[in-house]
């Protein structure tokens, strides 16, 4: 094969771990995680890790980077880069075809584009500095250093203020003091249409919330973490957590849930084609399709 790994990326409730799990079975190797946010133990239904779509046929898929650090930790796209290295080297010296599987758009693009960066320390001076400011007031102040792509970064007053620490930092920092490989990738998206993947996000928020997502949240609040660690996740984290300490009413949390998921999946389909505008080739392949030809279509395209 040409490629260094492939890589399938989508949108939520696009079936991407599905695909991504049945070309592993087929290729006999294993899936790394390109996730924000199911790097978390405990975070399982909240993020959708659905473990179940990892056994194809009897075969367990192996799958790396899901459930490696605890819940409250800010985990980062530096410490991705590290820890996804690790793995992809570890499954070359095994003689396996990396399949990095994901929708976290700046984690994909981190590694793909061999971004060069650096860890960023706590700076605390500048953190009280920014303590009494508004979101809002965050929000310009950030502006100031790069445009506002991702509306995430300025989600909550922690989140704002965490992206201009990291801003401050790379001022006075040379990145290209750390390398990254340059990894060749065949990509492949997973496309659904938007009335389908409407359907599907509010059919999935219904059944997760039925099989016990409020419960996983107030777990998580009883074993001592900060309601606020909790909503700087976003989504279902934040949403479920205001619900579970009173700020919003049940019907409330469901309603604005359903639209920030479906936002986000927007947010992410708006991130995979900016890559194409970036210079990445991404194949596109229909989600209605039934998954063992989508398979063979990849298996097309790395041959």
């Amino acid at each position: 094969m040409n490629y260094d790994l492939i890589t399938i990326l989508g949108p939520t409730a696009s079936g991407k771990t599905s695909l991504a799990a049945a070309l592993a079975a087929r290729l006999k190797t294993e899936i790394i995680s390109g996730d924000s946010r199911q790097v978390y133990r405990r975070m399982d239904l909240g993020t959708g890790k659905d473990l179940s779509d990892y056994e194809v046929d009897g075969y367990r898929i192996p799958y790396h980077l899901i459930d490696i650090v605890d819940p409250g930790y800010k985990y980062n796209v530096f410490e991705y880069q590290r820890d996804f290295l690790v793995a992809y080297e570890d499954m070359k010296s095994r003689g396996l075809m990396p399949v990095l599987c994901g929708g976290t758009g700046m984690y994909l693009e981190s590694v793909l584009k061999g971004y060069r960066l650096l860890p960023v320390p706590e700076n605390r001076e500048l953190r009280e500095r920014l303590a009494s400011k508004s979101l809002e007031e965050l929000t310009v102040i950030l502006s100031h250093y790069k445009k506002l792509h991702n509306s995430t970064d300025v989600d909550t007053v922690k989140r704002a203020i965490r992206a201009i620490e990291i801003e401050e930092f790379y001022l006075t920092q040379d990145v290209n003091a750390r390398s990254f490989p340059k990894l060749n990738s065949l990509i492949v998206g997973v496309d659904i249409n938007r009335d389908l993947r409407r359907e599907k996000i509010s059919s999935r928020l219904r059944k997760r919330l039925d099989e016990g997502m409020v419960e996983e949240v107030k777990a998580l609040l009883e074993e001592g973490i900060n309601p606020e660690d909790l909503i700087y996740y976003g989504l279902e984290y934040k949403y479920l957590t205001l619900y579970v300490i009173g700020k919003l009413s049940y019907e409330e949390m469901f309603n604005q849930l359903e639209i920030a998921i479906h936002q986000f999946a927007k947010r992410q389909m708006t991130w995979f084609r900016g890559m194409e505008r970036r210079g990445f080739k991404i194949h596109w392949l229909d989600a209605e399709s039934p998954v063992e030809d989508n398979v063979n279509r990849i298996i097309d395209l790395i041959n």
